[in-house]
């Protein structure tokens, strides 16, 4: 064993340990529509940090300036975690991700190139030459850091020979952890074990490194490759919270995470995560991505503890190891749905959240026990689902500084045209105006253009129910696209239509405040997988 990858973490020098490497900065903001604000990676990497991720890929430093400057804001606060930054295999992105994590107490370097043949004909590398580039950008990596990750991308569909001869380049090179990614999410479990186990036994020097796992969920097993993965010997899990990824996404973190917990008796491993916080990182990347979680999703979705058959019920109340495999505190749950009303005071709304993984100074609780009233004046109930949607509400709110929304009134039904009198704050100077459109909804964003001209084009307008009832919230996200990049918006409220008016108004915010800042964006269509 290396000292090197005795530094890395814990796994170097415990066999049954497994390292958790979560990559949703980096390879789930590459999501469609997943982009998020600067203040929100900070927010997203504290709470990772403080549940006990191993390594956080914070992003891809060269990709953006924005994109550098989140990446060294999270190193530079990290308190725990292994901050990691990508680089293509050229000195030009691994002196950018150097810059970007070298001040991170425990800084990692982790850079790519694909060893497929299809990789090989896109780069125009024969075989000889992709060694020399390996060889030659992972020993650059090493030189500016002591602990480098190197991956072959689309390495389940590389030559087995092949592989093994640049893996053991990479490990002669420097290389403290070698990832084997399964870029497009082709592999199957048996295949994923045999693949780590070749090269475990194939290639000199293997036993001095970490081997890491990286699936894709094209064919829905991500979850299930990563596992088998690490029973033939691999020891990182890079994963997401709520499997956000491209495509299909990734492997899920809360899946593997509570798979190793669950199934202690045949996976003796264990990660070093506060399961207790799951909850609380999958609603915040929900609310902060604008993807929201299916209700049937494992482990995190709205229907994973709920129970409706008969036979289920009665069962649960006889013994709830009947029919749930976990119990709802191990990942943050409360055990019991409290309802909330408008006579709950400060101290019980206090208590509510925290139980739900919000902690708020006074000030903050002032304001949002003023929004919990205004929510119980128009709702006989309130459900923990109503208040994790008041949170990400109000979290959303704090970045509407541009454009806020002052008055909206709609006239719609069976005659048409549909309108909307809407009245903004812009730049703190009340502007109004009245405009129709092909509905409510359309009309209140025909509004919003017409106070504030741009030129954006709405991509994604989808609306869900907070709770049941026709006193529901709704949940509104909105995307927008511009120049090719896009700003979410998400807002709740029981009217939808005012929920639509201020996710919108939230995105243009970003998209304002991105224009304003003049920042550049470098088109990097090629990232590791």
């Amino acid at each position: 064993m290396t000292d090197i990858a005795k530094q890395a973490a814990p796994a170097a020098t415990d066999p049954g340990r497994v390292l958790i490497f979560d990559t949703t900065l980096r390879d789930g903001e590459q999501s469609p529509g997943a982009t998020m604000t600067h203040e929100e990676k900070l927010e997203i990497a504290a709470l990772l940090d403080d549940m006990g991720v191993d390594i956080i890929e914070a992003g891809f430093p060269i990709a953006s300036e924005g994109d550098f400057a989140a990446v060294k804001a999270i190193a530079e606060r990290a308190k725990n975690a292994v901050i990691c930054g990508l680089a293509r295999a050229n000195p030009t992105d691994i002196d950018r991700a150097w810059e970007a994590v070298r001040h991170a107490g425990r800084p990692r370097i982790h850079t790519f190139i694909g060893t497929s043949p299809l990789h090989r004909d896109i780069t125009r590398l024969t075989t000889d030459q992709m060694v020399e580039r390996i060889h030659a950008t992972v020993s650059h990596a090493r030189d500016l850091c002591e602990n480098v990750q190197w991956s072959p991308m689309d390495a389940t569909r590389t030559e087995h020979d092949f592989l093994c001869r640049v893996v053991e380049t990479a490990i002669r090179a420097g290389a403290s952890t070698i990832n084997i990614p399964d870029t497009v999410g082709y592999t199957a479990p048996r295949e994923s074990a045999e693949l780590i186990a070749m090269l475990r036994r194939e290639v000199p020097g293997a036993e001095a490194i970490i081997f890491a796992t990286h699936c894709h969920n094209d064919l829905g097993m991500a979850t299930a490759n990563s596992l088998a993965a690490v029973e033939a010997g691999a020891r990182q899990i890079e994963c997401t919270i709520n499997g956000l990824g491209e495509r299909a996404g990734n492997t899920a973190l809360e899946e593997v995470v509570m798979a190793l917990k669950v199934r202690h008796d045949i996976m003796p491993y264990t990660t070093g995560i506060d399961t207790r916080r799951i909850m609380q990182a999958s609603r915040l990347v929900a609310a902060v991505s604008g993807f929201p979680v299916q209700y049937n999703k494992a482990v995190v979705g709205k229907n994973a503890f709920a129970h409706e058959s008969g036979i289920h019920q009665d069962g649960m109340l006889k013994n709830a190891e009947t029919f749930e495999i976990m119990r709802p505190e191990d990942i943050g749950l409360s055990a019991t749905n409290l309802v909330m009303g408008k006579h709950s005071g400060r101290a019980a709304l206090r208590a509510k959240l925290g139980e739900l993984g919000y902690t708020l100074a006074d000030n903050q609780l002032a304001d949002v026990f003023v929004r919990f009233k205004a929510l119980a004046d128009r709702k006989k109930e309130i459900y923990d689902e109503d208040l994790v949607a008041l949170m990400t509400d109000t979290a959303a709110g704090a970045h509407q500084d541009l454009v806020v929304l002052r008055h909206l009134r709609v006239v719609c039904g069976t005659d048409s045209p549909q309108s909307a009198e809407m009245r903004l704050a812009v730049d703190g100077v009340e502007q109004s105006t009245t405009a129709t459109g092909d509905g409510p909804v359309d009309a209140t964003f025909n509004a919003v253009k017409a106070l504030v001209p741009h030129e954006v084009r709405l991509q994604l307008y989808q609306v869900h129910a907070v709770t049941e009832g026709t006193d529901a919230q709704a949940t509104v996200s909105v995307r927008l696209e511009s120049g090719g990049r896009l700003f979410t918006g998400q807002s709740a409220d029981t009217d939808t239509v005012v929920a639509s008016a201020k996710a919108y108004i939230v995105a243009l915010n970003k998209f304002l405040a991105y224009e304003r800042a003049g920042r550049p964006v470098t088109d990097i269509t090629s990232a590791a997988s």
